[in-house]
């Protein structure tokens, strides 16, 4: 097996990232991709207190369990599965079940922080940032921390303001310099999205090209 291809999709909450990393795997084979989220790997806070874990800043790097998310990525680029954990959000902590995942030709990872650390940012071949503009983005993560993760609007907005918007600023901005490609308006964007497919064939082409000789 050649050594797959990884593809880093970044962005603001609500960006649209998990939209542009469905459009990117509708052009491709579907059993030759997996996606790996970065939201599956905030720490385990099992051994905390409830009303300790509801503090927890999840738009800090620190609160993300980087080594094994690290570890498990390269599991899957030397082709072997992982057993990727899965998070609840309602009660703030990982769950015991978690997924298991085959490696793949292509590898997606869409976080909002994967670009921060180095360790990350270097095992990708391509690294987008989808930039949204802020009032878009603020809306898409009310309707999603309503629906999926159990909020009251009054908590979102505040948490918005004082958490996700200055984080946002500190770490996701500036990781737009290491980007090799910025869309903007998301996976809505088909002539980024066209582009993105075309060179991932092309380093799929070339590496087969690579075996044959």
């Amino acid at each position: 097996m050649r050594k797959p291809i990884l593809i880093g999709i970044t962005g603001g909450t609500g960006s649209g990232k998990s939209t542009v990393a469905k459009e990117i795997c509708s052009g491709l084979p579907k059993k030759s991709i997996c996606v790996i989220e970065q939201d599956s790997y905030y720490k385990d806070q099992g051994s905390m207190p409830f009303e300790e874990r509801v503090k927890t800043n999840y738009d800090h790097p620190d609160a993300f369990d980087t080594e094994l998310m690290v570890a498990q990525l390269k599991d899957l680029i030397d082709g072997k599965p992982i057993q990727k954990p899965i998070y609840d959000f309602e009660k703030h902590t990982r769950k015991k079940e978690t997924i298991y995942v085959e490696p793949k030709n292509i590898i997606i990872v869409e976080g909002i922080m994967i670009l921060v650390e180095p360790q990350v940012r270097e095992l990708f071949d391509i690294k987008i940032f989808v930039d949204t503009d802020a009032d878009l983005r603020i809306i898409r993560r009310i309707q999603r921390d309503i629906k999926e993760r159990g909020r009251t609007i009054d908590s979102v907005i505040n948490q918005y303001v004082n958490v996700v918007r200055p984080m946002h600023l500190q770490f996701v901005e500036p990781t737009k310099r290491y980007a090799d490609i910025i869309i903007p308006e998301g996976g809505y964007n088909k002539v980024a999205i066209d582009i993105i497919l075309a060179k991932i064939k092309e380093i799929i082409a070339k590496g087969e090209e690579e075996v044959e000789e």
